[in-house]
């Protein structure tokens, strides 16, 4: 199970009780929670600040040395980058943008600030210096084609990091336990169903759904499919679109083009979206869904999945699954994973895609210096560079596999897609399950996709800033606990609407409506 999903914090809810300055502090270099990572540097040498999410890589130490003393020879500055937990990098990157702190680049994406740091010209507009000619092994391992679908307004403002041409979240599954179950091809909600309650019923040991804390926004509403929404299964072509990462998300008219009106209504009043409520409910009660699913990290939550006591876990067509086998068979001999996708009709099904990156990393408009941030995101497109950042260093934490593949040797895991993500450099794992190989093969083809009508809206929150903020807060009190079945779902969607009306929701929903209508008018 892959777990650099996103970190989706809640500044305002986890930040309420603390003062705009214990943040801070909290954020500074020193504080306990950051983990500030070495690398020798000569004083007076410039050394690249870059934030990282997660826990500093096992074996980073000489991992660094290297990259920065090829760096030194090649272009004549080191790096220094710095790992913030992911339990508080949105917060904590936030605020560093926001203290005017000088690191040089940072991983950014919708989900976290993007939206709100472009609006406040925090972040680089980087179509001049990627157009400059200055950075060709850069733009020979981008698409130009990804590019333009990742411009803003016709702004870029971040370099995406993927590693396959569309993203689709989907399951990862304990096949092993399937086929003891006599399943061995589970290609439909109802028998992916069928295996939870029988996980439940014969492996009383075994959670069957694992949901971390990251996770309760992508059940239900996501486009273009909720992980556990059978409506959307059936019909992957919704167009959904929020301010920001956290607030609320509106489903737009699958006709806009025609008529010209977006007609943005809120994710509830879409079809299919109490029934899904109503059915997780009904799993949460049964047992299915882990219990601690608002409060368990999801490092937590694939910790348990290796260790063979959960069932299904999230994944990503990121190729990454696999990775996860070696530890799980060494704890649970024998087992197997496989990915399941949300998607009647399978690899023809052809859902919507916006082909809009998840990860970005932005350049600080602060920083030391923009003109080497880019250098060095030019640096790591060559493959030599790429795969020593990305995989460790060679004969010790990893061997080729011919020029596509690797073996894993050590346990280094550098978060790639924050920094170094190159789809067109990717080595995939040795001993990628069939399973995964066969999606990660699909969701590097854009021809399997259809290209959301809407594929290009990026709504500016700065319009209804104070209301996104209050809509925001309320969707983290009371629309999480809903997304996972934790309460009633009447009296839970009676209290999230309230809250909501409260907050704004309806100055909100008319400027969604305005700019998503202008966007149209505009095609």
């Amino acid at each position: 199970m892959s777990h650099h999903l996103m970190s989706r914090r809640r500044l305002l809810a986890t930040g309420g009780g603390l003062s705009l300055a214990a943040l801070l502090a909290a954020c500074s270099d020193d504080s306990p929670k950051s983990q500030a990572t070495g690398g020798a540097q000569s004083a007076g040498a410039l050394a690249l600040s870059l934030l990282l999410p997660g826990d500093v890589p096992a074996g980073w130490d000489a991992v660094l040395a290297e990259v920065n003393k090829k760096l030194q020879a090649d272009l004549g500055f080191t790096i220094k980058p710095q790992f913030i937990p992911w339990t508080s990098y949105g917060q904590q990157a936030l605020l560093k943008f926001t203290a005017g702190e000088k690191f040089d680049t940072a991983l950014q994406a919708r989900w976290l600030n993007m939206t709100q740091l472009a609006a406040s010209g925090s972040i680089v507009e980087l179509s001049s210096l990627l157009s400059s000619g200055k950075y060709p092994n850069l733009t020979a391992t981008i698409d130009p084609k990804i590019i333009e679908l990742n411009r803003w307004s016709g702004k870029l403002y971040g370099l995406p990091q993927i590693n396959s041409v569309a993203r689709f979240h989907h399951f990862s599954i304990r096949q092993d336990l399937a086929d003891k179950l006599g399943m061995s091809d589970i290609t439909d909600f109802a028998g992916l169903e069928k295996f939870w309650y029988d996980v439940k019923q014969k492996n009383k040991d075994i959670i069957p759904i694992g949901v971390s804390s990251r996770m309760p926004k992508l059940l239900v509403a996501w486009n273009p499919v909720g992980w556990l929404n059978p409506y959307m299964w059936d019909n992957p072509t919704m167009s959904i679109a929020s301010f920001t990462g956290d607030s609320l998300n509106f489903v737009l008219a699958a006709d806009g083009k025609q008529t010209g009106s977006s007609n943005p209504i809120p994710w509830w009043e879409a079809p299919g979206m109490v029934d899904a409520l109503r059915k997780i409910r009904k799993y949460y009660q049964d047992g299915l869904i882990n219990k601690n699913a608002l409060t368990l990290d999801s490092k937590a939550l694939d910790s348990q999945f290796k260790a063979g006591r959960v069932a299904t876990g999230w994944a990503m067509t990121d190729g990454l699954s696999s990775t996860g086998l070696p530890e799980l068979t060494k704890n649970v001999p024998g087992a197997m994973i496989a990915n399941v996708m949300p998607l009647k009709g399978g690899e023809s099904a052809k859902p919507y895609q916006t082909f809009q990156s998840d990860n970005f990393v932005v350049l600080n408009a602060k920083g030391e210096s923009n003109e080497k941030a880019m250098q060095l995101q030019d640096w790591v497109s060559i493959k030599e560079n790429h795969d020593l950042l990305n995989y460790g260093l060679p004969g010790k934490d990893w061997n080729p596999v011919g020029d596509d593949k690797y073996e894993q040797l050590s346990t280094y895991a550098f978060p790639g897609f924050a920094l170094s993500w190159r789809a067109k450099l990717e080595r995939r794992v040795k001993g990628m399950t069939e399973s995964e190989a066969k999606w990660f093969d699909w969701a590097q083809d854009i021809d399997n996709f259809t290209v959301d009508p809407y594929a290009g809206f990026v709504p500016d929150p700065e319009p209804i800033k104070r209301e996104n903020t209050q809509v925001t807060a309320a969707m983290t009190q009371f629309a999480n606990p809903l997304f996972i079945g934790a309460v009633d779902v009447d009296q839970g969607l009676d209290k999230l609407k309230k809250a909501l009306e409260r907050a704004g929701l309806a100055k909100v929903q008319a400027e969604m409506a305005k700019q998503a209508d202008a966007y149209l008018k505009g095609q």
